[in-house]
């Protein structure tokens, strides 16, 4: 016969538990709260990359290679030479720029010298032209003085012949004198002529002194080779790479980001990064700057020159990812590649932090 108190056990026994289950509830509930706190606080993302500027050397003239002084994916520093094109060509220019300015240095005294002389004579003959007129002047007041004595006998006929063939004769002085002078003023030639073609030669000089510097190429900054894919004795264009220069003073990680998490990231946001190639290396960083386009995929018109990031699901509308491009504080030459896989973690909480110490700082300062 079975008593009231194993009857209770057996009920109790038979009663299920449900402080697991409401604790297992309980800790999935906080674990999703941290997450998104998490998320909103320090955004992430494995979607990002190691970056750097480049440019295509090219050289601003054009040769044939004879010393290449540099070897695929090889550092550089700015200065070193990178190569040197055949500078003979430039070289000859520039000794015939010269023996031009020489010879017309030269040319210009002599040239001085002869219209001095041309201006001597062009005075000569103004002043054989004045006594011509001063003569001619005087033949005709004669003849007007003797004209009216003619009549009262005063004057014999072959007197006034004498003088109006005395006029005559001035007045043909008088043209041969001007015209001989129109001749003399136009043979005077300056020396401005030459003067201006000096500038010529001069600029010509310049500028082929600097074609001579321009055959040889050195590195504009500290960088690394790559894309070399030639050797000395290659004819060269100018402004056609030759090779690709990467600006290793400066690394970036371009991290893409959903749209939704772009409200609380600006430039200045610190951030976490790391490659994949050691992810036991940390670096710090800043945002430097939040793309505002990319190619939207829609189906639509392409935007040109955007930024063209994949979407990951196909069949769902998801976010829109927008570059970030984070500029690394003290990045390692050894580990840093362009395209190099790598992850970024923003915090957003410290940009604040610091604003808000630097508007307490100035408040304080305006205290003071």
């Amino acid at each position: 016969m079975s008593t009231p108190t194993s009857a209770a056990n057996s009920g109790s026994a038979k009663r299920p538990r449900t402080w697991p289950a409401l604790l297992l509830i309980v800790l999935t509930v906080i674990a999703a709260i941290a997450v998104i706190w998490r998320v909103d606080t320090a955004p992430r993302t494995d979607d990002a990359y190691a970056y750097a500027d480049t440019i295509g050397v090219s050289p601003e003239v054009s040769g044939k290679i004879v010393k290449l002084a540099v070897r695929d994916n090889q550092a550089v520093k700015q200065g070193d030479l990178l190569f040197e094109i055949d500078p003979r060509p430039y070289q000859y220019a520039l000794m015939r720029a010269k023996a031009a300015l020489v010879q017309l240095d030269a040319q210009i005294p002599l040239t001085q010298r002869s219209v001095n002389a041309q201006t001597f004579g062009a005075t000569a003959a103004r002043s054989a032209v004045t006594r011509a007129q001063a003569a001619a002047k005087q033949a005709s007041d004669t003849l007007a003085r003797m004209e009216p004595l003619i009549g009262k006998g005063y004057v014999s006929a072959d007197d006034l012949d004498r003088a109006r063939t005395a006029q005559r004769s001035a007045l043909a002085e008088l043209a041969a004198a001007e015209a001989q002078a129109r001749e003399a003023q136009a043979a005077v030639s300056g020396v401005d002529a030459l003067v201006a073609q000096r500038t010529v030669l001069q600029a010509e000089i310049a500028s082929a002194q600097l074609n001579l510097e321009y055959a040889t190429v050195r590195a504009p900054f500290d960088g690394r080779v790559v894309e070399l894919r030639t050797s000395v004795g290659q004819y060269v264009s100018a402004q056609k790479p030759v090779f690709t220069l990467i600006d290793t003073r400066h690394w970036y990680v371009i991290a893409n980001f959903r749209e939704n998490e772009l409200g609380r990231i600006g430039p200045g946001t610190r951030a976490t990064v790391y490659l994949m190639s050691d992810t036991g290396i940390r670096f710090n960083g800043t945002v430097d700057s939040v793309g505002y386009g990319v190619d939207p995929q829609d189906g639509g018109a392409t935007a040109n020159g955007l930024p063209n990031i994949q979407r990951s699901i196909n069949w769902v509308h998801v976010a829109q990812r927008f570059p970030v491009k984070i500029r690394v504080d003290h990045p390692d030459a050894r580990l840093f590649r362009i395209g190099t896989s790598a992850v970024a973690v923003l915090r957003p909480l410290e940009q604040g932090q610091q604003e808000r110490q630097q508007d307490a700082a100035a408040a304080s300062g305006a205290r003071s």
